[in-house]
């Protein structure tokens, strides 16, 4: 072992550098140890259900990312300060290191942190059938996310001894010409938010913009997909979306029905008095609708029309169609057992009888 005295590497013996890299497996040891003995615990207090469990769980998770070979970097700093006598340039560059992967390490903690919080997030919506969460937290994962390591990298730059603000004051006058370069793009990710925040819509509604109608599918960062009744995806630009009016049929509570029929001019007064009556008993007779009014609401060409009005208690479409039907086919076996016709088309025509023209004959000779 002779030597390990005897020769020097760097202005320092092999014996220094044998114990600073004793030091350093040590430590990176005893941060493995701490980091295992933290996530069990934590682990172990978030598993006894404490109304704090989820915090404890996002530390554990959070730990769990805990690189050693970034670990490693800071070890090897502390063995190099602690065994070793050398330049103040090679001290300065391994504590750069080390703060440089601390910073990494520091950025996957955030990670990790916003992957539970989004994920847990998103477990309970889908519990709770809240499919408008999902419309947010990929916006809200993809800010965070960019904010942080936006953070992380700013930090580090500085560490380095690099002038942010000179930067910052480049990338904001480049940020500039970018913007202009791709303002529809911008656009849309800021319809995006927009549609994030105000909620116009969420995954899951059906929807009807102009001629087009079906289910919001996705909201995505720059579009919004639907997938219309016929079952094709119909694709749009979330500007599109925010610059037109859409009509969200899932926020209806209730809806209200008009249809109208007609009868005969022919059909007798008594008949005729009768008809709102009969109308109202049907639609009284339903649970899910609630009968509004029923009128004889004016003359046609061919028929004395008459308008009903109801509300369904539901906005369901196809419930709507079911009472509807329960309506027709009442009002057809209501009226075979009275003796009224439904009106059809008719057109009288009404041909005068022929005119008889006198002819003046010759004159008589």
């Amino acid at each position: 072992m002779h030597w390990l005295t005897s020769y020097e590497l760097l202005g320092n013996r092999l014996l220094a550098w044998a114990t600073a890299a004793g030091i350093t497996l040590l430590a990176l040891l005893a941060l493995a140890a701490i980091k295992a003995v933290l996530v069990n615990r934590l682990g172990a207090v978030a598993r006894q259900g404490s109304t704090a469990d989820r915090v404890f769980d996002s530390l554990a998770y959070m730990l769990g990312g805990t690189r050693l070979w970034l670990l490693f970097f800071q070890a090897l700093n502390f063995g190099l300060q602690t065994a070793l006598d050398l330049p103040d340039r090679a001290y300065s560059i391994a504590g750069n290191i080390a703060a440089v992967a601390l910073f990494v390490q520091v950025g996957i903690w955030g990670t990790r942190q916003v992957r539970f919080w989004v994920d847990s997030s998103r477990t309970r919506a889908a519990q709770d059938t809240n499919l408008g969460a999902t419309t947010s937290l990929g916006a809200i994962n993809f800010i965070a996310m960019t904010v942080l390591w936006s953070l992380v990298l700013l930090v580090i730059l500085q560490n380095l001894g690099v002038d942010i603000t000179a930067l910052v004051a480049g990338l904001g006058v480049g940020g500039i010409a970018v913007a202009l370069a791709v303002q529809n793009i911008l656009g849309d990710l800021f319809a995006s938010l927009s549609i994030v925040i105000d909620k116009p819509f969420v995954v899951g509604d059906f929807v009807v913009i102009d001629e087009f109608a079906g289910t919001i599918e996705h909201v995505g960062l720059k579009t919004t997909r639907i997938r219309s009744l016929s079952g094709e995806q119909l694709v749009f630009s979330n500007s599109d979306m925010l610059s037109t009016r859409v009509r969200n049929y899932k926020r209806m509570d209730t809806r209200r029905i008009v249809f109208e029929f007609g009868v005969p001019h022919h059909t007798p007064i008594e008949q005729l008095e009768a008809i709102p009556r009969l109308v109202r008993e049907i639609v009284e007779g339903i649970d899910t609708a609630r009968f509004d009014r029923s009128h004889f609401k004016g003359f046609s060409p061919s028929a004395f029309d008459f308008e009903t009005v109801y509300i369904m208690q539901t906005p369901d479409f196809n419930a709507y169609m079911d009472v509807q039907q329960v309506i027709n086919l009442g009002l057809v076996k209501r009226f075979a057992e009275r003796g009224i016709r439904f009106a059809y088309p008719t057109r009288t025509l009404d041909v005068p009888a022929p005119v008889q023209v006198a002819m003046a004959g010759p004159a008589a000779q």
